[in-house]
């Protein structure tokens, strides 16, 4: 039986990676982002280079009734959904509190948690009614320990920790397997769009180290899913040889 994963945020780095990985490995693909262009280009990619059905939803996780619209499409289309990757995520703006831009935190608190709510509801009862499931929170070391001028950002990471352990507890009895992956620092489009397109400042967060690429997070999230069915890793923080959590790496040990 062919498998299908769901991947928000599929259009740049993380998704987009894990998107192509499972495909690669016979999986039935259903990609989610704003970008429809990137979704119907990934999806032309996948279908050519692999031969596995490729499904593109185009909507913003922020929207509660367009995710709902979307994720309710799916009925008609597939009978299961085997693994959910909620990555669709962001930071925006590194300032103090006082200095903060209250529309950079409502955009990180309405995509890091909002966001990933409004999904994982429309998708837990096609688990809940298959009796399995595996559901996949990308967090971040920002999540695990809080850094200078990371406020908000950070606050949505510790809250994405926190409900990852509530789903596992809430899901136990549906035999719905939760795992958190937090990265660490990782060359994608992550300090591009922190910095609001300035590319000099996105540059500099990787300059003089070698941070992990979006290829590793999805052999990552590969492995994790492909355990046995009675093996669940429940927390993984990974990070490149260089860094050792969200405040101390190389460049200033």
């Amino acid at each position: 039986m062919q498998k299908t994963i769901l991947v928000t945020g599929a259009t740049s780095g993380f998704g987009n990676a894990i998107a192509r990985l499972f495909a690669k490995n016979n999986f039935k693909v259903i990609i989610t982002g704003r970008r429809a262009d990137r979704l119907q280009t990934l999806k032309e990619e996948l279908e050519q280079q692999y031969s596995v059905p490729v499904i593109t939803l185009q909507f913003d996780v922020r929207n509660r009734k367009a995710t709902e619209q979307a994720i309710a499409s799916l009925h008609d289309k597939v009978e299961r959904i085997d693994i959910l990757v909620n990555n669709a995520g962001l930071a925006s703006g590194l300032s103090t509190i006082d200095d903060g831009d209250v529309d950079d935190w409502d955009l990180m608190i309405d995509t890091n948690v909002k966001g990933l709510l409004y999904v994982t509801k429309q998708v837990v009862p096609f688990m809940k009614k298959q009796g399995s499931g595996h559901i996949f929170n990308l967090g971040s070391t920002a999540g695990k320990l809080v850094y200078k001028n990371g406020n908000v950002y950070c606050a949505t990471k510790y809250a994405v920790d926190a409900l990852t352990q509530a789903m596992r507890i809430d899901l136990l009895v549906h035999k719905i397997k939760v795992t958190s992956i937090n990265p660490g620092m990782a060359e994608t489009e992550f300090s591009l769009v922190r910095f609001k397109g300035d590319d000099e400042k996105a540059k500099k967060v990787y300059q003089d180290i070698t941070p992990l690429q979006a290829e590793d997070i999805a052999n990552t999230v590969y492995y994790c899913a492909t355990l046995p069915n009675h093996v669940c890793i429940n927390d993984l923080t990974i990070t490149c040889t260089e860094q050792a959590n969200g405040i101390y790496s190389i460049k200033n040990i």
